[in-house]
């Protein structure tokens, strides 16, 4: 069974940095698309960042480019959100998802699809 774990939240000033943590258990990473989201108190859903399965296709929300950086360690089947410059407005739970991706889907993220599996989240919350 698979199971997504985020780790890694917490209470930054602005113009810090955190780096969010998504440990992956019951499959390798290298078999899904990986996503982050972010939901505000009151807000929908956002899409963050993704990555492809094969981990040479990356894609960031428009807002977020330049401050945001996803990553892979595919020997901890753990992928991470490094978040810097972080503003009042990042503040969210944080999550992790994954969609399994074959085919044409292996090379390629969609910030957009159809993720299937979630972790529970974690809270990053930034204040002075």
């Amino acid at each position: 069974q698979l199971e997504l774990v985020e780790s890694g939240g917490g209470l930054v000033k602005p113009g810090g940095s955190l780096r969010l943590t998504c440990y992956v258990t019951g499959s390798r990473l290298d078999r899904y698309t990986t996503g982050w989201f972010r939901q505000a108190p009151g807000k929908e859903r956002e899409a963050v960042a993704c990555l492809s399965a094969s981990g040479s296709d990356r894609n960031y929300a428009n807002s977020l480019k330049g401050r945001f950086t996803i990553s892979r360690d595919y020997a901890k089947n753990t992928v991470y959100l490094q978040m810097d410059s972080l503003k009042p407005e990042d503040t969210a739970v944080y999550y992790c998802a994954v969609y399994p991706a074959y085919g044409d889907d292996w090379p390629v993220c969609d910030l957009q699809g159809d993720y299937e599996n979630w972790g529970q989240g974690t809270q990053v919350t930034v204040s002075s």
